[in-house]
């Protein structure tokens, strides 16, 4: 995977892959928030939320729309959740003994299997953006984590300036054919309270994400 999105500070490294950098550039302040969700579900679903992680979600700011709801659910369970739990609770949804109760990657939800055709061509786009991977995780790149950092990275521009084009195409071939499957599962899951909660909020936004990149192409077939 790319390394680990800093959402709480919302500032990033030029010199790293480091996805989530609200500031990089003068992005529009829904774009700065659509970075923020991005960064959220990828720290969140990269390994156990940890102290760091749920005080800074527990401190966000309130949303108003379709986004506000599971945001204030999952800000109001991680002031409470116990780290030690959510650790088991990880390992229970996503590594388990031999696998987790969900597989969070590209290849397995469109294919059936690991590191298939969705994660080749989800490399060919990286090395055309010039995303490369942290060296120090050994993941297939279409985790679900990574590829929400990547998204959020294109949004404010830690990756290059091909701005809403590049951002839009990226999101159609990468995220929106099976993410939103995936967050619908996490969503269903019995698994604790935080992983189920930040599935409802991946739910939310998503459908929010597909309708918007609708009316972002059909402008563009029109303009």
């Amino acid at each position: 995977m790319i390394n680990k999105p800093d959402f709480g500070a919302a500032v990033a490294d030029s010199e790293t892959t480091d996805a989530h950098a609200v500031g990089k550039l003068a992005v529009a302040p829904e774009d700065g928030e659509r970075a923020i969700l991005y960064g959220i579900l990828a720290s969140g679903l990269e390994q156990a939320a940890d102290r760091g992680w749920l005080a800074a979600v527990a401190a966000l700011p309130r949303l108003d729309g379709e986004i506000g709801a599971p945001l204030a659910e999952l800000s109001r369970i991680s002031a409470t959740v116990d780290p030690e739990a959510l650790r088991r609770e990880y390992h229970d949804l996503f590594i388990g003994v031999g696998r987790g109760e969900l597989v969070p990657y590209a290849s397995y939800y469109l294919t059936g299997f690991l590191n298939e055709k969705p994660l080749a061509l989800l490399r060919q786009d990286m090395r055309r953006l010039g995303i490369e991977r942290d060296p120090d995780i050994h993941e297939p790149e279409d985790h679900i984590a990574a590829v929400c950092a990547m998204m959020a990275g294109l949004i404010d521009g830690s990756f290059g300036e091909g701005g809403e084009d590049e951002a839009s195409a990226f999101f159609r071939a990468h995220l929106a054919v099976w993410a939103p499957y995936f967050f619908k599962d996490l969503a269903a899951s019995t698994t604790g309270e935080l992983y189920p909660a930040l599935g409802r909020l991946g739910q939310a936004f998503l459908a929010v994400e597909v309708e918007a990149d609708r009316l972002f192409a059909e402008r563009r077939k029109t303009g």
